[in-house]
Order: C-alpha cells, then sequence, then structure tokens
C-alpha cells in the first residue's frame, strides 16, 4: 500500500475570512429566528406584533418570508461553501492570494457581504412592518389595503434592495476574477 499524505498550505487565509463571514451570518439569522418564532410570547408575555402571524398571514408580509430564507441561503450557506473555493485554491493549489487578487478577494468579501445582508434584513423589516399594516385595525393592525401598503412602506425600499444586491453581484464578480486570476497563475 501507499502512503499518501495531504499537503497543506498555512499561507491562505480566504477560506478562514469566508467561514467567519458566514459564523458572523448565521449568528445574525439567529437572531432573526428568535425574533421571529417569539419565545418570549410562550411565557405569556406579548409582543406589539407577532413576526409569526405576519408570514402565517401572507400579502405583504411575504417580503419578511423571502428576505428570511434569501438570507439563509445567500448570506450563511453561500458563503460558506464560498470559503470552499479559496481552500481549493490556497490550500489544495498552494495558490497564495496577493496582490491585484488579494484586492479582489476582498472586495467579495465585503460587497458580497454587506450587499446580502443589507438587502435581506431591509426585506425582512419592511416585510414585518407592511404585514402589521395589512392586519385589521381590530387585531392590532392598521388595516391597509394593498395599494396603501406599496406606497407607505414598501415602495421606498425598492432601490436600495437592488443596490445592495446589485452590491453582492459585484461582489461575486470580483471574486470569480480573482478565482479565475488565482487559477491561471503558475
Amino acid at each position: 500500500m501507499e502512503n499518501v499524505t495531504a499537503t497543506r498550505t498555512t499561507n491562505g487565509k480566504w477560506a478562514g475570512r469566508f467561514i467567519w463571514a458566514s459564523v458572523i451570518q448565521g449568528l445574525i439569522a439567529v437572531i432573526a429566528t428568535i425574533l421571529i418564532i417569539e419565545p418570549w410570547s410562550f411565557f405569556g408575555i406579548n409582543s406589539y406584533f407577532s413576526p409569526s402571524k405576519v408570514i402565517a398571514a401572507n400579502g405583504a408580509g411575504t417580503w419578511m418570508f423571502t428576505g428570511y430564507i434569501a438570507f439563509l441561503v445567500v448570506g450563511v450557506v453561500a458563503t460558506a461553501v464560498t470559503a470552499i473555493f479559496y481552500f481549493y485554491i490556497e490550500g489544495i493549489q498552494g495558490k497564495v492570494y496577493k496582490g491585484f487578487s488579494n484586492l479582489l478577494a476582498w472586495g467579495h468579501l465585503l460587497f458580497m457581504n454587506v450587499g446580502v445582508a443589507g438587502a435581506m434584513i431591509i426585506m425582512m423589516y419592511q416585510g414585518y412592518l407592511a404585514g402589521v399594516a395589512a392586519t385589521p385595525i381590530a387585531s392590532g393592525g392598521l388595516g391597509y389595503n394593498a395599494g396603501q401598503i406599496h406606497v407607505n412602506i414598501l415602495s421606498w425600499t425598492v432601490d436600495p434592495i437592488g443596490g445592495l444586491i446589485l452590491l453582492a453581484c459585484v461582489g461575486s464578480i470580483l471574486g470569480g476574477l480573482g478565482y479565475f486570476l488565482r487559477s491561471a497563475s503558475k
């Protein structure tokens, strides 16, 4: 039998940075989850309006659910998976990010994470407010119709959410370019 050993570089830092970014995004997701499930309601402590009711009510409140799921998938899982790409380049191929490719990796890390977190947090919060607004006054809401919700609550969010998603996409493109440059280098 042949003894096969793997070599590991100690110069690769990008995989670890993306893992830590995923951990931080995961912590934000845990906080969001706690706010959504409202554990204090199980102890008889009532909040202003239950986020779980907003999700269950459908309508404009689905922005909250969509933002939450997208944050889990892109903010937490995709960020962790991205670390695998950096590990492959640095840890397996032994190609350390330096110079321009290092700047591209920084752009990837910062732009992608800020863009995703910012866009999804706005979606979650505004979706919550929209769900509360759609609830009848008798149930503690504002009794707004769909038009009022979109004009008064959701309309201002379209540009910031779009801009932040664009920022996240630019970050991913920078990361892909850096990945390509490092992969092609000797």
